[in-house]
Parts: C-alpha cells; sequence; structure tokens
C-alpha cells in the first residue's frame, strides 16, 4: 500500500465505464445564498461527471439543492468555488455575453409550467430559440415543423398554449428545448404539472430522445415513478450526493 490520503471530495462518476469525456464535470463545487443575514450553504463541497448521452434523475427533499445544481450546469447561476465544466468548456471562463451564447448553443430548457408564449402558436412558440442563430427565416420555420412532429404535434402547429392541454403544452417545451440540437437538457419537475398519463408520455418522450438522439439529459423531480424513467438516479441531501441507484 502507498499510504497515499484519500481525496477529500470523491467524484462520483455516472456511467464511468464510458471512455468518452463526461459531458458534465463538477469539480469541489460550493454554492450559498443569503437570506435575512444568514449564509444558507446549498450546495457544500460537491462533485459529479455524468457522461456524455446520460439521463438522469436528481432526488432529494425540498431545499437538498436540485434546483441550484441544475442551475449551475445550465449556465444560469454561477458557482462560489470549484470548477462546472459543462461540454467540455469551464463555465467560469465566459463572461455574461458568452454564457448566453453557450447556453444558446448548447443547452435545452424545460419547466414544470412549460413557459410557452400564450400569444404564440406552437410552431411559433418552438421557433424562438432559432432565432438566436443563423439560420433564415424558412429554415427556422421547417425545423420548428419537423420538431412539433417529432414529438407528436404536427397536427397542431397553429394551436396556441391555450388551446392545448397540458401534456400537449408539455410536448411544445419538449420540441422547443430540442429544436436547436442542443447537447444538454436540463428538465425541472417536467411532470410536476401534469396527470399521471400525460406525465408518462413525457417521460417517455424524453426516453425517446435520449436514446434516438443521444441528448444528455439531467431532470430535477420529486416523483419516484418520474425517476425510473432515468438510467441513474442520484440523490440530493442539504447540499450533498447521498448516494445513487440504477434505473
Amino acid at each position: 500500500m502507498s499510504g497515499a490520503a484519500e481525496p477529500e471530495t470523491p467524484v462520483l462518476a455516472v456511467n464511468a465505464g464510458k471512455s468518452a469525456a463526461p459531458m458534465v464535470r463538477l469539480a469541489a463545487v460550493s454554492k450559498s445564498y443569503w437570506r435575512g443575514g444568514e449564509q444558507l450553504t446549498v450546495l457544500n463541497n460537491l462533485s459529479l461527471e455524468v457522461a456524455a448521452g446520460d439521463f438522469i434523475a436528481l432526488m432529494g427533499p425540498s431545499g437538498s439543492g436540485k434546483s441550484t445544481l441544475l442551475n449551475l450546469v445550465a449556465g444560469i447561476d454561477r458557482a462560489d468555488t470549484g470548477q462546472v465544466e459543462v461540454a467540455g468548456v469551464d463555465l467560469a471562463t465566459l463572461d455574461e455575453g458568452a454564457l448566453a451564447d453557450w447556453r444558446a448553443a448548447n443547452v435545452g430548457f424545460i419547466f414544470q409550467f412549460y413557459n410557452l408564449l400564450p400569444v404564440l402558436s406552437a410552431l411559433e412558440n418552438v421557433e424562438l430559440p432559432l432565432l438566436l442563430t443563423r439560420l433564415h427565416a424558412d429554415a427556422r420555420r421547417m425545423r420548428a415543423r419537423q420538431v412539433l412532429g417529432l414529438v407528436g404535434l404536427a397536427d397542431r402547429l397553429d394551436h396556441r398554449p391555450g388551446e392545448l392541454s397540458g401534456g400537449q403544452q408539455q410536448r411544445v417545451a419538449i420540441a422547443r428545448a430540442v429544436v436547436a440540437d442542443p447537447r444538454l437538457i436540463v428538465a425541472d419537475e417536467p411532470t410536476g404539472d401534469l396527470d399521471r398519463a400525460a406525465g408518462a408520455e413525457v417521460l417517455a418522450l424524453l426516453g425517446r430522445l435520449n436514446e434516438g438522439l443521444g441528448t444528455t439529459i439531467l431532470m430535477v423531480t420529486h416523483d419516484q415513478h418520474a425517476a425510473r424513467a432515468a438510467r441513474r438516479v442520484l440523490t440530493l441531501d442539504k447540499g450533498v450526493l447521498v448516494d445513487s441507484a440504477g434505473g
């Protein structure tokens, strides 16, 4: 035995057997917020690697740091200490403008409450992320139509959100998330506002996107049923990864 000391922040490697560089790498990441003069530590010296092409469910009690972790990985927030690297880019090295460009090119977002613009049609909502690209109008519209067909809404292109069911609205949101072909999808309680049947359809769709397109998905959920759709479940408690289980 060499007698070398154990590392202080062991990395939890998800599907570590894959040889490709990880899509997500967090090294000794901490994040705190101030509330009423009190400092609250949300993530505490957390290290994690997620392989490209994985589908990870993040679980844990409210306040455990799940959404904060998602926001750091998506480049919405910044760590206090440690390194957040996604798709080979150290996010701390990017200024706000470059970070916005990086998000547009690499990350698709899915939220619990859809965040669709009510005055726009399904097609127009899906087309929105492509306005940040160099695609001309015809190409943007064709791409949005193709992706809405992929999520089973080819017959709902001109419907506004108020004319769609909750499950259909979430499928529009998923189409919007993938239309720019992101490397990573971050999903915050994507089935939380849906009934069981609609939620199952959304989870099945995410699974097909993950397996068929190889898109890496990081999903926060409180629902054990939803978590079973993932390849791997990670559990956060008080800002620390406490275990992982196979999906």
